[in-house]
């Protein structure tokens, strides 16, 4: 529920207040005033970010062999770095690292996270359990709304636009969505607006509902958590269709910079092609 509130400004911030507004995130001096005050009280974000960095790399090998994917580099950084350096822009310093295979490397290079301007907790699979299965692990470490994100991404979202959107729709988990020219590798979109109906595995490229794909990045709120079941499950094939069908998961799409980092081939495409990091004001 909102309530009306009249204040009185001088011209000068009215100025630099009209130089905030676009018409599109910002459309009008309430809606402006309504941002800046959420930034400043800090309820524009969640205030913690679940990184999942348990996978063996297996399509790296021998590489992985010794040395875990989360270690490895592009362009002079590894991509939780660059995942923090993102999350860092937008206020949000706390970190819950899932690991599995190679933990003991992953922890000795990030460390509680101090060196990287971030606090890390870290939580270890001792045996697969899978993308949801490594996030109910960290349960207790996830008691607000939290993102998640696959450790091998490289993105560039609004984070704070994801956020606000996810809370005006009320969502359980929002999913960024990224486009790509052949779908056929990823989960596709169905949507109904901004709602998505079901996620489409791996279809043939005539066949996809969209050119919408999960990019790797979600919005959950807690309540989530209590839908995953023990041991090794999967949030793609035991969460979201449960949460679709009650209408309660929905889809951001992004248009900033997305390279999925999981494969040799497309290793070498976001070594030659990332621009890094937009700078944000």
């Amino acid at each position: 529920m909102k309530e009306r509130l009249t204040i009185t400004l001088d011209d000068d911030t009215l100025d630099l207040l009209d130089q905030k507004i676009d018409g599109k995130k910002i459309k009008n001096r309430s809606h402006a005033i309504e941002v800046l005050l959420s930034r400043v009280l800090g309820n524009n974000r969640p205030t913690k970010a679940i990184l999942l960095l348990g996978g063996k790399g297996t399509r790296f090998r021998p590489i992985t062999y010794e040395l875990p994917k989360a270690l490895l580099p592009i362009q002079g950084k590894t991509v939780p770095e660059y995942l923090m350096d993102l999350f860092k822009e937008f206020g949000i310093t706390d970190f819950v690292f899932s690991v599995g295979y190679l933990a003991d490397k992953i922890k000795q290079y990030y460390g509680d996270g101090s060196k990287f301007g971030v606090n890390i907790t870290y939580v270890e699979e001792k045996e697969p359990l899978g993308s949801a299965g490594a996030i109910k692990l960290a349960a207790a470490h996830l008691t607000e709304t939290f993102i998640v994100t696959n450790g091998d991404e490289l993105k560039d979202i609004d984070l704070e636009e994801m956020y606000l959107f996810h809370k005006q729709n009320k969502a359980v988990i929002t999913a960024a969505l990224t486009t790509v020219v052949d779908p056929s590798a990823y989960g596709v979109a169905k949507l109904e607006g901004n709602r998505i109906l079901e996620f489409v595995e791996k279809p043939k490229k005539e066949e996809a509902p969209s050119n919408l794909i999960n990019s790797g990045l979600s919005i959950w709120e807690p309540e989530a958590l209590k839908i995953i079941p023990n041991g090794f499950s999967m949030y793609e094939q035991d969460v979201f269709p449960k949460l679709a069908k009650e209408k309660k998961l929905y889809g951001y799409i992004f248009s900033g910079q997305w390279f999925d980092t999981g494969t040799p081939e497309r290793y070498e495409k976001a070594i030659k092609e990332w621009k890094g990091m937009k700078v944000r004001a």
